[in-house]
């Protein structure tokens, strides 16, 4: 099926005749031009004044006027409707990348790692399994920030976030900030397909908005929120000559707000997890991948392919035609003035 975009630019078609119609012939004072041999001006006549010369040269202009509106009315073709599969989560990431995740309490491939590490690790497996699904990127430290909105293009989110660098964003915690940027993107979407996964090792000590306002925003907009604390509950510390003595045992993450985080998700009608190792976090993430994808409205799209370049092409062949006439015309009235001569 062939539509077109500005199918108004046809009332333009008989323009040039209105001009000519209208309009009254230019009138200029200059003296007019001296011929010396009035025999080429005979000839000149005789060969481009002929009712068929006037009628091909007009032909073609108005075939080249016609074909230049086809093009600019936008001739496309339509195909036939294609459905495109539109079920599953609009699924946000909000990960911590606070200073306090470069603790290297957690191990990653039988090495010691830090948390962002092993984060990253697990996160983009759980990314790349979550087809049919939209999903975003917020990274925040003491602000946060929009990395990757909502997108099919799983790819990219995960290299965004294996891109993520400690202290991008600065070294402190700003949890509710991260939560009203994630209800800002989400609210638009539909209520039954809103999941915020928010990942963070302690407590919020920066940002404008308090965590348990945001998360109250957010129970009131309908988005269903996972929290996910990050980091072991058992850490050693070596000592002086190189462990010898003074090695101590710490609480690495003795900061997390675990009563905080627990609110947030009880609010946003989910779960708060405990990540305490890589084998914890994966677990979590398993759990998270059995979520149901929720059916949406199907999004229906015609392909489309423009065929402006074929009125194009045939107005340029005309104009090419069109100045070929009048070279040959020329040659022939050179001719024929020549053999006067």
């Amino acid at each position: 099926m062939i539509e077109f975009q500005l199918p108004w630019v046809a009332l333009l078609l008989p323009f040039p005749w209105l001009l000519r119609r209208l309009l009254p012939p230019a009138a200029g004072s200059a003296p007019g031009l001296y011929f010396p041999d009035t025999s080429k001006l005979d000839g000149l006549a005789s060969q481009t004044g002929t009712p068929a010369a006037r009628r091909s040269r007009a032909l073609l202009l108005w075939a080249i006027w016609a074909l230049l509106l086809l093009a600019a009315a936008g001739p496309r073709w339509l195909g036939d409707e294609v459905s495109i599969p539109a079920s599953g989560r609009d699924l946000m990431l909000a990960m911590d990348i606070s200073a306090s995740m470069e603790t290297a309490d957690l191990e990653l491939d039988g090495r010691p790692a830090d948390r962002l590490q092993v984060v990253k690790a697990v996160a983009g497996e759980f990314l790349r399994r979550r087809e049919g699904d939209r999903v975003g990127l917020i990274l925040f430290g003491s602000s946060a920030h929009l990395q990757a909105p909502l997108s099919f293009d799983r790819a990219t989110v995960g290299k965004l976030l294996q891109e993520a660098q400690i202290g991008f964003a600065g070294r402190n915690t700003a949890i509710g900030d991260a939560l009203a940027i994630a209800v800002k993107r989400l609210r638009d979407r539909p209520e039954s397909s809103r999941v915020l996964i928010l990942m963070t090792d302690g407590a919020n000590t920066a940002g404008e908005i308090p965590p348990r306002e945001a998360a109250d925003l957010a129970a009131r907009s309908g988005l269903r929120i996972y929290t996910i604390g990050i980091g072991a509950e058992s850490m050693e510390l070596p000592g002086l000559l190189g462990g010898m003595f003074g090695a101590r045992r710490i609480n690495p993450s003795a900061d997390l707000d675990e009563e905080t985080l627990s609110y947030i998700a009880s609010k946003g009608g989910g779960r708060y997890f405990r990540a305490r190792d890589r084998q914890e976090l994966e677990s979590i993430y398993a759990e998270l991948d059995r979520l149901e994808p929720v059916a949406q409205d199907a999004d229906t799209r015609r392909p489309m392919t423009s065929l402006a370049h074929w009125p194009l092409a045939a107005a340029f062949l005309a104009t090419i035609a069109l100045a070929a006439l009048a070279v040959l015309r020329r040659h022939q009235v050179e001719g024929t003035t020549g053999g006067r001569a």
